[in-house]
């Protein structure tokens, strides 16, 4: 059974596909909850319209069902407003590494 310990940790090798950060690290996930063998994940984005929401729902669903006892996941997009301050410290030190922030 995946724990959200387990779940997070999985996130964070999910990289988002536009910069080498995690959706984890820049602040995109907003909640995680485990109800038997599903595991649902709440997530805000940079920007309402960024091309790359399927690629990201996508590989987060691959990652997540790799982890024992997940079966099913679902990703809901929530409508939080996203800033630079969701971005971890972690995820801004890669931003800044690879030339963005």
């Amino acid at each position: 059974m995946s724990t959200e310990a387990l779940v997070r940790a999985a996130l964070a090798e999910v990289l988002d596909p536009e910069y080498p950060v995690s959706v984890l690290d820049l602040g995109l996930v907003r909640g995680v909850e485990i109800q038997g063998a599903t595991v649902r994940v709440d997530l805000a984005y940079c920007s309402l319209g960024c091309p790359c929401i399927e690629l990201i729902e996508d590989d987060i669903r691959e990652r997540l069902l790799e982890l024992d006892g997940v079966e099913q996941v679902e990703v809901r997009e929530v409508f939080d407003r996203w800033t630079r301050r969701d971005i971890s410290a972690r995820g801004l030190k890669l931003l800044r590494a690879s030339g963005v922030a």
